[in-house]
């Protein structure tokens, strides 16, 4: 967690790949998940917070189509998951990817919890 948060993890910026990365897997979910639609995204945000010892990541994926996106929000924090344990992994392999959830969404056939990062208090959904 030190080297993560000092950012010296020898294979470079975790945390700015694991973002990039996270925008690219959004916006490349229908090639991964089995009848997804291929879906023009207007937006995409990710966010680390550090917590002890967790990186809890949030993704907000928008987009102007009557469809809701929150595949396309669950392949964007998994994959900086994926990103960030793969940069830190020379330090050890103890670390885990666990809880992945659906905090909210907006549109399709129903909408769902909370949408907006700046009603999110990440520390109440642990």
């Amino acid at each position: 967690m030190k080297a993560l948060k000092e950012n010296s993890i020898k294979k470079g910026d975790a945390l700015s790949t694991a973002r990039i990365a996270a925008i690219l897997s959004a916006k490349k979910t229908s090639y991964l998940i089995p009848l997804c639609h291929q879906i023009p995204l207007s937006n995409v945000q990710v966010k680390f917070f550090f917590e002890e010892n967790a990186v809890l990541i949030f993704s907000r994926v928008k987009t102007n189509w009557l469809t809701g996106v929150e595949m396309e929000a669950l392949m964007s924090s998994t994959i900086a998951a994926l990103v960030i344990y793969d940069m830190c992994k020379a330090l050890g392999h103890d670390m885990k990817i666990c809880d992945t959830k659906l905090i909210g969404k907006f549109g399709g056939k129903n909408d769902h919890g909370i949408v907006e990062f700046e009603k999110l208090h990440y520390k109440n959904l642990l």
